[in-house]
């Protein structure tokens, strides 16, 4: 353990000075405070930040733990050179890029919400900031275990990029588009075994539902509703997601111990 906190107190110094985590958070500070501001009131201001978050987060964690990975690679040999502990030595890596990321979620959406949010809405607002955090530990860990695979950059990149479109826009285009085909067949349960594959999706519904918004939730998320409505459904939704959030990660691990670098 103090390995891997070592480790990652020097990546957490290292990524701290990015500017590209700096505009990241200040791209979520900067659109809070407008959609508050000028979005109407603080519900409003909620359902859209729930569509920027699912899109935006996932695709920065995954770009940036690609990126962040590949650019570590001779740290990685240099310290794995000592006698350190591949499991430490990844741990700490992986923590300080994935609480670099989520504290850019946390702050940039979590502190103008908490300033000015007011206290209607504090619920919603924890939840779509723990729902951020567990796509930013999704994607980020698939970033990872991606980046670890494939040893050429520019080609993990665009896998990279692939996996966020497929999740994030194609796949419910995909699903609607089969719903429509066997509209007489009974699809509820199937479509909600479809959501709980896709984290986006999954993350979207569960926002949109606490939020009260049927009807932006889409074919999927009304099935969601409908045969796991209320406290049963959010139980259901908060342990897939937090699934979705370690997988990738135990993953990355897996192939982190067994690489040749």
């Amino acid at each position: 353990m103090r390995v891997a906190a070592r480790v990652a107190a020097y990546q957490l110094v290292d990524v701290a000075r990015s500017r590209w985590l700096l505009g990241y958070t200040a791209f979520f500070l900067l659109a809070t405070e407008l959609l508050l501001r000028f979005g109407g009131d603080a519900t409003r201001a909620l359902v859209s930040l729930t569509s920027i978050v699912v899109f935006i987060v996932p695709l920065a964690a995954i770009a940036f733990a690609t990126v962040y990975v590949h650019n570590a690679r001779e740290f990685i040999e240099l310290v794995l050179a000592q006698p350190v502990g591949r499991g430490a030595l990844f741990a700490g890596t992986y923590a300080a890029m994935a609480l670099s990321l989520s504290a850019g979620v946390v702050v940039g959406i979590g502190a103008p919400l908490a300033l000015r949010g007011g206290a209607g809405v504090g619920g919603s607002a924890a939840a779509l900031v723990a729902t951020g955090t567990a796509l930013t530990l999704t994607f980020a860990g698939a970033g990872v275990a991606l980046a670890l695979r494939t040893d050429d950059r520019l080609r993990a990149l665009g896998v990279a990029l692939g996996i966020w479109a497929c999740a994030a826009l194609v796949y419910d285009a995909a699903l609607l588009v089969l719903a429509t085909a066997f509209v007489r067949v009974p699809l509820e349960r199937p479509l909600l075994a479809a959501t709980i594959a896709n984290p986006i999706d999954l993350a979207r519904v569960v926002m949109l539902a606490r939020l009260d918004t049927s009807a932006l939730m889409g074919y999927t998320g009304a099935a969601f509703t409908r045969v796991f409505g209320g406290t049963a459904g959010a139980a259901i939704a908060a342990l897939a997601l937090t699934a979705w959030a370690a997988a990738p990660a135990l993953v990355g691990a897996r192939v982190f111990r067994r690489k040749d670098f």
